[in-house]
Order: C-alpha cells, then sequence, then structure tokens
C-alpha cells in the first residue's frame, strides 16, 4: 500500500509528443498522480516531436517537464536517427514484415532507465509508458514480456527497491488498439491535434500520411469513428 495519498503521488511519463504518450499521461492524471513529464531529443529528424511533447506537457498541467539529450543518432541505424529514408506504403497491408528500419536500437531500454533514475530523485514510485503491442510495427521493446522483464530489472537495479518502496513500470495501453487509445484519449479530453505522430513530416510540419506511423494513426482514427485534426500533405 502506498504511504502517500493519490494526490501527492508523483508519476514519471515519458512523453514523446505522440497519441499514445498524450493518452498515458492523461490516464496517469486521471489516477490521481501528479505528472512529471520526460521526453528526450536523441538524434531525431526534427523537433516537432519535442514541441508537441512541450504542448502536451503544459496542456496536462505537469508539475515538470525535463527534456533529456542522449544522441543516438552518434550510433545511427534507424531511418529516425540515419540518413537512410523513412519507408513510405500504400497501405497498412503493402508494408514489408518484421522490424521495420524506423526501429531505434535499445531506444525504450535507454529511455526507461533514464525513467528510473529521474523517478528515485523525485521520489516517485510508478513510471508510465505508452508502448502498445497491438498496433505497432513490430518493435521488440514493445511487447508485454519486454515491460515484464524491465520490471524485474527495476526491482533488481534500484536504491528504492532495495529499501522496500519499488518503481512500477505502467503500461496502460499496452494491450490497446490505436482505436481504443483514442476513445480513451477523447474520453480524457486529450487534444489530439496538439500531438505529433509523423515520422517524415515536411518543413511546414504537415504529417507525410504514408509512413507506419500515420497509417496506424489514420486507421484508428478510422476505425474510431472521428477525424484526425492534424494536417497532411495533400496527395
Amino acid at each position: 500500500m502506498r504511504s502517500k495519498t493519490a494526490a501527492e503521488a508523483k508519476a514519471v511519463v515519458l512523453l514523446s509528443g505522440g497519441l499514445d504518450s498524450a493518452t498515458t499521461a492523461a490516464i496517469a492524471k486521471e489516477r490521481g498522480f501528479s505528472l512529471y513529464a520526460l521526453s528526450f531529443l536523441y538524434g531525431q529528424r526534427h523537433v516537432l516531436e519535442e514541441q508537441a511533447a512541450v504542448r502536451i506537457a503544459g496542456s496536462l498541467g505537469a508539475r515538470q517537464h525535463v527534456i533529456q539529450r542522449i544522441d543516438l543518432g552518434a550510433f545511427g541505424a534507424s531511418a529516425l536517427t540515419d540518413d537512410i529514408d523513412v519507408p513510405k506504403h500504400a497501405s497498412l497491408q503493402s508494408r514489408t514484415p518484421g522490424i521495420p528500419v524506423t526501429y531505434v536500437p535499445a531506444r525504450n531500454t535507454i529511455f526507461l532507465s533514464v525513467a528510473l533514475a529521474y523517478a528515485e530523485t523525485i521520489d516517485s514510485r510508478d513510471v508510465f509508458i505508452g508502448v502498445n503491442a497491438v498496433d505497432f510495427s513490430g518493435y521488440p521493446d514493445c511487447r508485454p514480456e519486454y515491460i515484464e522483464q524491465f520490471q524485474k530489472l527495476a526491482d533488481l537495479a534500484t536504491k528504492a527497491a532495495l529499501e522496500g518502496a519499488p518503481i512500477r513500470i505502467n503500461a496502460p495501453l499496452l494491450h490497446y488498439s490505436k482505436a481504443q487509445i483514442i476513445r480513451e484519449g477523447q474520453r480524457l479530453g486529450v487534444d489530439f491535434a496538439m500531438t505529433h505522430s509523423c515520422y517524415d513530416p515536411d518543413d511546414l510540419g504537415r504529417a507525410c500520411g504514408r509512413c507506419e506511423s500515420c497509417l496506424f494513426r489514420l486507421e484508428g482514427f478510422r476505425q474510431a469513428g472521428l477525424d484526425d485534426p492534424i494536417e497532411y500533405i495533400p496527395t
């Protein structure tokens, strides 16, 4: 049982600027947590994610928003951090099977490790991450098995856990479809116009509509029976 009241409980929320992390942050807030947002400039192709994360953190009343720089672009090997074309597709069904080139090696492991450190410094017992294993691109660090194993690491590797106050890794969207995530975000009042999902936007910040992330997002809004409020490049 927590020693703190819900109003005093702090949650570190990994906030990328996308609709999944925005909905996750809103869930944490509904559960009574004070939000301590954590975002990363990790060498990605554009700063639109950071700008979206700042907007979302402000709209949800985050107590603090840390933007951490970690240059994963120094390693490359991903279309999000290297000079590699972002794959475009006519539909979700036309994608090539397997782990896509947009996978950033060990990204969630790095992000969650930093989140653990942040949580310990602010005396938080909860970390929230917006991964989901239903509508995802095959990334190995979005699976339930991964979250389970990282929880075991957190239980072994932190002072908080050894002193009897372990930090819990919360992945409330893990088994949600994109449509379910969108409906939940709408219920919680998330302004999806603030979010950004595209891997390869144009110079005006408009989403391409053809990368995997855009296709999952568009299909999610279609299945949810809602209009996507962001702007896309005209086709």
